[in-house]
Order: C-alpha cells, then structure tokens, then sequence
C-alpha cells in the first residue's frame, strides 16, 4: 500500500520546548513540520512551563503551513498524560509519542486523547526506538486510524543495540527496513533518525541520500543549517519530474492508440511506473503548495 498522502515530510526540525526563541523561530523556518519537544530537550524541573509555552505557542499561531508535532513524555512517567491532555486541543496536527512498543500503547494515547477532547484530524506519530518497538512495527503501524507516520529514533536504537554509529549505518540497517515495510503495508509516512555531527555536512548529505534510497519521506533534524539539503534530496529533482511527465505522457499516447506495450528510452513502461510518476509529480505540487504558505 503507498503513502496514503502527499503532504511532505522532508525536513522534520527537533525545537525544545522549554526555549521560547526557538518557537518563535520556528515561524519562519523553511522546515516542512516542526517537532516541539517535551521529551528528550528538557530538564524535569521545566516540563510543566514547556508544556505550557508550548501549548501556548500553537494556540497563537503564525506557523503557515507547517505541520506542527508535540512529542510528549511517556505515558507512563511522571509528566505524559498531563502533557496529551494540554496538548490534544491546542490545534497541534500531530502527538508524536516516544519508545513506542506496542499497539496497547497507541491505544492508551487514543484513550486519552478522546478523554481530553481531540479532534478527530488531530494525529498520532510513533518513535520507533527500541528493539522491542522494531519488532512490533507492523502491529505498531496498524494500531489506529489516526496514526500517520512512524519516526525513526536510531540514536536511542544504537545505544539500545550496542552498536556503533557507522557512515554507512549497516548496524540499523535491517531495523530501518522494518519500520519502511511496516509503514507502507499500512499506508503511513515515515522519516528517518538524526544526524548527530553537526559538523559532518558530507557525512550528513550521504545519510539523506541513503535515508531516500531506502524509501524515507524525509528525515528529523536537531539544526535549522541542514533544512536546506534535508529539503533539496528528499524533494522530486527537476530532471525526475520531466522524466515523470514523459513517463505518463508516452503511456497515454500508448494507450490512446491501442498499443499494449511502451518503451520509453529503450526501457518499458508499466503501470507500477506511471503510478510513481504521478505520485512524484503529487509531491512536487505538495511541496509547491506549502512553500507558497511562506515555509
């Protein structure tokens, strides 16, 4: 099953949510959604003011047309279901929950963000994380209708795997791959894990490069400065959409003619071809869109 929609994810930015400067600055970014995070960004003597300015922050507004992601605590910790019930109203698209590792679990944030009031369009993003949480992955992606993409966390896998973080990320390969398969059999996005070398732009480029070959929608940043090559390799390039746009165009004229058969380039043309070339030229016309809202 494809995607079952075209709005882009190719640059997912991590902001704190305890830095009031970083949210405000997420306004202009040319990011595709914004991460505001509960979790991992900050300290537990801060959790209930981020929670707060958070809330505070997407009710206000400005953000165009981002797509605008809270990731909350674990629901089983001290701050998780306090931050669902502030969140599930405030206009967020998306709750984007940690660790997930199991279907149980997505059906308790379903629970309470019926409990608090969640409109219906409101969405569910899961990390997935853990080992665990790896092997669940089809239970996990076929959870709930509201669930909309799978993120990958593959800092917090590596360390869970004793692993090494490698240029060619062969040690979470496999996990990688799982999660693709497992988004797709349900028809959701999903986007790749971080780059940690801020300083590694080569490095980080060739892991964006690897996350598309691998299926990726897009990837999750932790710094404004690589929006734009996050941006640039996961979007449709100039010389795909034409290829696209002859693709589609010689199987019409196939088609309209009769012929059961088309070769393009030398190469043939089917049906599983011209349904990507559409599905490029859908995204193209997605990202088109978004950039015209000012991201």
């Amino acid at each position: 099953m494809a995607t079952t929609t075209a709005r882009p994810r190719r640059s997912l930015l991590y902001m704190p949510g305890s830095n009031g400067r970083a949210l405000e600055k997420g306004r202009s970014l040319p990011a595709d959604a914004l991460i505001l995070d509960l979790e991992d960004a900050v300290a537990p003597a801060a959790k209930a003011e981020a929670r707060a300015q958070v809330t505070e922050a997407v009710k206000a507004g400005g953000y165009g047309g981002r797509e605008i992601i809270v990731r909350v605590n674990a629901l089983d910790g001290e701050w998780g279901r306090d931050d669902v019930a502030a969140v599930a109203t405030c206009g967020a698209d998306a709750i984007l929950l940690p660790k997930v590792e199991s279907a149980a679990t997505v059906h308790g944030l379903e629970r309470l963000m019926a409990e608090a009031g969640a409109p219906a369009a409101t969405g569910i993003m899961c990390m997935m994380e853990t080992p665990l949480g790896i092997l669940k992955a089809a239970e996990i992606a076929g959870a709930s209708k509201r669930l909309s993409c799978l993120v990958m966390g593959t800092s917090d896998l590596v360390k869970d795997l004793g692993a090494e973080h490698t240029p060619d990320r062969l040690p979470v390969l496999g996990a990688l791959s799982l999660c693709i398969l497992a988004a797709r059999a349900h028809g959701l996005a999903v986007v790749d894990g971080v780059h940690l070398d801020l300083e590694d732009a080569e490095g980080f480029a060739a892991q964006c490069r690897q996350g598309r070959a691998l299926g990726f929608d897009g990837k999750t940043l932790i710094h404004p400065k690589t929006l734009a090559v996050a941006n640039e390799v996961f979007a449709p390039s100039a010389d795909e959409l034409e290829q696209a746009r002859r693709i589609i165009a010689a199987h019409a004229e196939a088609a309209e003619a009769g012929q059961g058969v088309v070769v393009l380039d030398g190469k043939l043309v089917e049906n599983l071809h011209v349904e990507a070339a559409r599905r490029s030229l859908a995204r193209a016309e997605a990202i088109r869109a978004l950039e015209a809202e000012g991201a």
